[in-house]
């Protein structure tokens, strides 16, 4: 997947993806929104990016080179539309289960340091709320569908 665009985004506003789209979006998907958060505060640190990669290779099984976090952190592709507007794009056609594996990667390198800011707050929140989830969702809860029977 070459970093800097957005292939799969791009094809939301063509058609319905295919499994095989939606895999590939949900990987663009976490890619951007962790790295975009390591510079949620303005300051990226090399904890955070060594976080990003260790993060995206235990959920993705793909392991990116750290210089490759940092240039997609600042990507271009952002430049014309806000990563806000991306996901809440991207939402309407990702799976629920994609959307949640990606917050809750994110809460792992949000929490790297051992202290959240006020900005990497404020990014969490606005990524969960572009991506529609809720907080049971957030948390991995689901309702169990109970069958009484005589």
């Amino acid at each position: 997947m070459p970093l800097g665009t957005l292939s799969s985004v791009a094809k939301l506003f063509e058609s319905k993806p295919t499994e095989e789209e939606q895999d590939e979006l949900a990987k663009e998907i976490m890619l951007y929104t962790l790295a975009r958060a390591t510079a949620a505060d303005t300051n990226i640190k090399q904890v955070e990016v060594e976080k990003v990669q260790e993060v995206l290779l235990n959920h993705l099984g793909i392991k990116y080179d750290l210089n490759e976090i940092r240039i997609t952190a600042k990507s271009e592709s952002f430049e014309n539309r806000s990563l806000r507007s991306v996901l809440a794009t991207a939402s309407s056609k990702m799976r629920n289960e994609d959307k949640v594996e990606t917050i809750q990667a994110l809460a792992e390198v949000i929490n790297v340091d051992g202290r959240v800011s006020e900005m990497e707050i404020a990014f969490f929140n606005e990524v969960a709320t572009a991506l529609s989830l809720t907080p049971a969702e957030i948390l991995g809860l689901r309702q169990e569908v109970s069958v009484r029977g005589g």
